[in-house]
């Protein structure tokens, strides 16, 4: 009777057959494990998605830009402009200053002041001249030589002179003087032609600047036919703008165009922080006329209506309780003067003369210089809420006190 496997494994022994048999077993059942695992999560995805579908990225064709209309041509034939090479070279200000030196003077002068105790003290100045005539006339501005009770004048050569103050004739009006000098055969500077001056023009300020000795700054016409208001009641007309450094000490000395002529008297200078300052002179085609009645006359004669003038504005009118918050008041009346004669009174605003509508003190100034004396002017003035019209024939300026 042949052996079974129970009977064998109850005796301790196993087949190898029958070993081989349970190990196959069990290693198929180890791989359908994990066959299944990935069949049902393939399952799983299929129910949540519905299907997977694997493709690669379509590829874009080429676009093809849309026509584009046809253009018309602006000029057919245009070529560039050719390369030129035409640069002047800039002007020579050495060959200026060499002409015009020895002709610009520097001033000092001695003013007699007081403190707040009365008690006297002498302030210095210094500012700046050009000489007119070779006879020792000197031209230079009003502001220079103003209660000087001593004006030295130092000429480039090293010589010094003291001017006599008899013969020192000023016009505060448009801050020009004029002084005189105990000498002969001065080099004098000769007078340019303003009219075909243009802005950017070249242009040489020569003075005492910073009272340091004659030096020379060079710039451009930056501006022509200028007012400025200078100080309450005083506005300078016909003033060159130049970019020729203007510093303290340069007033009263010339601006000169490149064949070193004068062109200007330097005056006034603006400059305030933050800006580049701005320096102005004073015409020569206006100074020449008062230039010449300085040197014939002493003073130099206007159109005179003899009166003192303020500018009214809206704080004045509030103050004084006036009519009008515009026009200009009378201030004072000249005894014998054009004013008395035509019956105005100090109170009265004036606030237009021939028509010409005077709102500012520069206004009023202004009609008055333009006229003539002997003309005969029509005022429009307030006086106390009414209006009234009234006649005056102006006469000439007396000679300042």
């Amino acid at each position: 009777m042949q052996d079974t496997p129970l009977r064998g494994r109850e005796r301790g022994v196993l087949p190898e057959s029958y070993l081989r048999a349970k190990i196959n077993s069990v290693l198929n059942r180890i791989n359908i494990k994990y066959q299944i695992i990935p069949l049902l999560l393939l399952f799983f995805l299929v129910q949540t998605t519905g299907c997977i579908t694997i493709s690669t990225p379509p590829v874009e064709a080429p676009s093809i830009p849309a026509p584009t209309p046809p253009l018309t041509p602006i000029s057919p034939t245009w070529t560039p402009p050719p390369t030129t090479n035409q640069t002047l070279a800039l002007p020579s200000i050495a060959d200026v200053v060499g002409l015009v030196k020895p002709s610009v003077v520097a001033i000092s002068t001695e003013v007699i002041g007081y403190d707040i105790f009365n008690r006297e003290f002498t302030q210095e100045g210094a500012g700046s001249g050009w000489i007119l005539d070779k006879d020792g006339i000197i031209v230079t501005n009003n502001h220079v030589v103003e209660g000087a009770k001593t004006i030295t004048v130092s000429m480039d050569d090293g010589r010094t002179f003291t001017a006599d103050i008899k013969f020192v004739s000023t016009d505060a009006l448009n801050d020009l003087a004029i002084i005189k000098i105990d000498t002969r055969n001065l080099p004098a500077l000769k007078r340019g032609n303003t009219s075909s001056l243009r802005v950017g023009d070249w242009v040489v300020a020569i003075g005492n600047a910073l009272g340091q000795g004659i030096r020379a700054t060079e710039g451009i016409v930056s501006r022509q036919g200028v007012s400025l208001p200078v100080s309450q009641g005083q506005t300078l007309y016909d003033l060159i703008e130049t970019s020729a450094a203007i510093n303290p000490g340069n007033s009263g000395g010339p601006l000169v165009n490149l064949a070193g002529e004068v062109i200007g008297i330097t005056s006034a200078k603006v400059a305030n922080i933050g800006i580049e300052g701005m320096g102005y002179a004073i015409s020569i085609h206006t100074a020449i006329p008062i230039i010449q009645e300085l040197i014939t006359k002493g003073y130099v004669v206007r159109p005179w209506l003899g009166v003192g003038l303020r500018t009214v504005d809206q704080r004045l009118a509030r103050r004084f309780d006036l009519g009008v918050d515009r026009g200009v008041l009378i201030t004072q009346v000249a005894p014998g003067s054009p004013a008395v004669s035509a019956g105005l009174q100090e109170g009265d605003i004036i606030v237009s003369i021939d028509g010409i509508e005077t709102t500012t003190v520069v206004d009023l100034t202004r009609i008055l210089h333009t006229s003539k004396i002997g003309q005969q002017i029509k005022i429009d003035l307030w006086r106390k809420n009414v209006k009234n019209t009234t006649e005056a024939v102006l006469a000439e300026s007396p000679p300042a006190p």
